[in-house]
Order: C-alpha cells, then structure tokens, then sequence
C-alpha cells in the first residue's frame, strides 16, 4: 500500500514540474512576442482555453483590453 502511495507521489510531482515547465515555455514565447502578458495572465488564459474557450476570441479581448 505505500509503495502505491509513494509511485502516486512521484508522479503528482512529476505532473507539476511538466506543467510548470511548460509554463515556462510559454512565458519565454509570450515574451519573444512581445505579448505583454505576464505569467499569471498567461496561465489564466491558457487555463481558459483548456476550458473550451476559443483562443482567438481570447486574443481579439486581450488586443481590446489593451487600447
């Protein structure tokens, strides 16, 4: 029983560093491209796009918000 505990462990920590990880890409293209979207916006919307949002419509929003 701990042997499956400690495996589900290992792989919950292995989960968050890919995730953080990839969020780190992202930041890192996000700020070649001069986006202008910190990480914490980043996450919000890449959260959202997980949701089913539609990614375009998000950008539309983000260039309008920005004026």
């Amino acid at each position: 029983m701990q042997g499956s505990s400690r495996e589900q462990q290992r792989k919950e920590q292995q989960q968050q560093h890919d995730a953080r990880q990839a969020m780190d890409i992202l930041t890192e293209m996000s700020n070649l491209l001069n986006t202008g979207l910190d990480r914490e916006t980043l996450s919000i919307c890449v959260s959202l796009c997980e949701s089913g949002v539609n990614p375009e419509a998000l950008a539309v929003i983000n260039n309008v918000v920005r004026l």
